[in-house]
């Protein structure tokens, strides 16, 4: 048992190790990004699946109420979390909308529609991505494997090339709490 712990904490160190060396100014620009939008008066559409989901609603509560610094509330919504919504777009349509929808009813052009996919298949993340783009929002991807469908979607990819959806997530919340430091240096740096 102790050599499972120790193999897979090794494994989840390679995989972050990697992508951060690879992708280091895919996260700068997606912080830069995310500053010009909320600075702009624009604000942060982020939604994905199961525990994409979670993750979502994660760096929401990140951005609204705090990181690590007390700050100003900062605007961003999780396309995930109001079961009615999802419940009657996924029964009178189809579960493919869910995201889409609220892209046509909260977005607004410069707005930011983050999604969150381990696969870059994610039929209703990659739907609602590009109804974030006819509408002219920037549109940022978290994926994995070798970026799926998102790749099409969005203007700022970063791509967990990796075949484990495990590594892949862990190295997902690593990014968004990245993303959420950088993003508080650039709006805040009075309080570093």
């Amino acid at each position: 048992m102790k050599d499972i712990i120790l193999k897979t904490l090794d494994a989840s160190i390679a995989v972050k190790t990697e992508f951060f060396k690879n992708n280091g100014h895919l996260i700068i620009q997606c912080a830069e990004c995310i500053v010009q939008c909320l600075t702009s008066g624009h604000k942060l559409l982020i939604f994905g699946n199961g525990g994409s989901a979670a993750d979502a609603q994660h760096m929401a509560a990140e951005f609204v109420n705090r990181f690590e610094i007390d700050r100003t509330p900062l605007s961003a919504i999780a396309l995930t979390t109001d079961s009615s919504i999802l419940t009657s777009i996924g029964n009178d349509f189809s579960f493919d909308d869910v995201f889409k929808k609220q892209i046509d009813a909260l977005g607004k052009k410069d707005d930011i529609a983050l999604g969150i996919s381990t696969s870059g298949n994610s039929k209703n993340v990659v739907t609602a991505l590009g109804r974030a783009r006819e509408k002219g929002l920037a549109t940022i991807g978290l994926t994995g494997k070798n970026g799926g469908q998102m790749v099409a979607e969005c203007d700022h990819l970063m791509c967990v090339a990796t075949g484990s959806t495990a590594r892949i997530q862990e190295t997902h919340i690593t990014v968004i709490h990245v993303l959420c430091d950088l993003v508080d240096r650039l709006l805040f740096p009075e309080r570093f």
